[in-house]
């Protein structure tokens, strides 16, 4: 999918082309990731569902359909359009759609889990990307990541909200501790879980060529990140191809979670 934001009018010279796939991958019975596509509005999201009977599918459904519609609110250009939490001051219009729409996702997950016992505990990792001004702004809950692919080299932009992460500050682990850590799929950070959420928000100058890939762990988990760059840089841009062979990658690899993946090309800045 091709999109030029400039075309609706917000001056904002950057093109971009967008691939997004999901699969449930090899262990799991049913999926509970969701992906938002929105290229009209250069907004991208992975929300990767926790909860028992399946209503994670539901927590993760949840933030995809909200951001959308907060979207086309915000951007609407109606001056009665109200912000859930006020704008914080000195960031951008992208930086305050995703904090405050993700805060306001977690706050109608938490309502729907306080206001009827089967849906409590249900949760939901966030990550999402939006450009604007040229620009790119990057938010998430949890352990769901974005990578950044430039020149050959693979960057990751997100800080996973980890038990795992956590520990890995206090002490220097090897890889064979890390791989054995007893707890590495507990999140301490997610979306639902409690009335008010923190969302990490940063922001960078994109620029062409670039590929923004957004994930839930059950790619990061299985796919380690040399062997990420690889994949993407083979591609060569076929963000398509990329998508697709990540997908295929984690899965082979064992696919012991659901797997999904966004990738996003910059096109013109």
């Amino acid at each position: 999918m091709r999109a030029k934001a400039d075309q609706w009018g917000w001056g904002l010279a950057i093109t971009v082309t967008s691939y997004g796939e999901s699969n449930v991958g090899r262990k799991r019975a049913h999926n509970e990731d969701n992906l938002l596509l929105f290229p009209e509005h250069l907004l991208f999201i992975v929300a990767d569902g926790m909860g028992g009977h399946g209503y994670g599918e539901v927590a993760s459904q949840m933030v995809v359909e909200t951001m959308r519609a907060f979207c086309l609110h915000i951007r609407s250009g109606d001056p009665e359009a109200t912000w859930p939490n006020r704008e914080e001051r000195g960031r951008s219009t992208s930086e305050n759609l995703l904090n405050a729409g993700i805060r306001y996702c977690n706050y109608a997950i938490w309502e729907r889990g306080a206001s009827d016992p089967k849906y409590k505990n249900m949760g939901t990792t966030v990550v999402g990307v939006q450009f604007d001004e040229g620009m790119v702004s990057i938010a998430h809950v949890g352990d769901s990541r974005v990578y950044r692919l430039r020149d050959g080299q693979l960057a990751l932009l997100t800080e996973d909200h980890s038990l795992l992460n956590d520990y890995k500050k206090m002490a220097v682990l090897t890889p064979e501790e890390e791989e054995n850590f007893p707890h590495k799929n507990i999140i301490v950070r997610a979306c639902g879980l409690k009335q008010d959420v923190l969302v990490d928000v940063t922001r960078e100058q994109p620029r062409v060529g670039d590929i923004y890939m957004l994930c839930s762990d059950g790619l990061s988990g299985e796919v380690p990140d040399p062997q990420i760059r690889d994949i993407m840089a083979r591609h060569n841009g076929d963000i398509r191809g990329m998508g697709a062979e990540l997908i295929r990658t984690a899965c082979d690899n064992g696919g012991k979670d659901n797997v999904t993946t966004i990738c996003v090309r910059i096109d013109s800045v």
